[in-house]
């Protein structure tokens, strides 16, 4: 596996991480949890917005560069 090929992998696994940390923080907020939820969901998800166009940013750059 090239270096390429488990950044990207590295990132769609950050990123799925990201959202289900937010679902989890909203969820607890949606049962009566605490404001820090709230601020964990909305960060969760702002960083999985961010890590989704550093991916996109990091595939354009090195387009040429084969996977292998």
């Amino acid at each position: 596996m090239s270096l390429k090929a488990f950044h990207i992998l590295f990132i769609a696994l950050s990123v799925l991480l990201s959202i289900v940390l937010s679902a989890l923080a909203l969820y607890q907020f949606t049962l009566g949890g605490s404001g820090l939820n709230l601020v964990w969901a909305v960060t969760g998800i702002g960083s999985a917005i961010g890590l989704i166009v550093y991916g996109v940013r990091f595939l354009r750059k090195l387009r040429d560069v084969s996977f292998l």
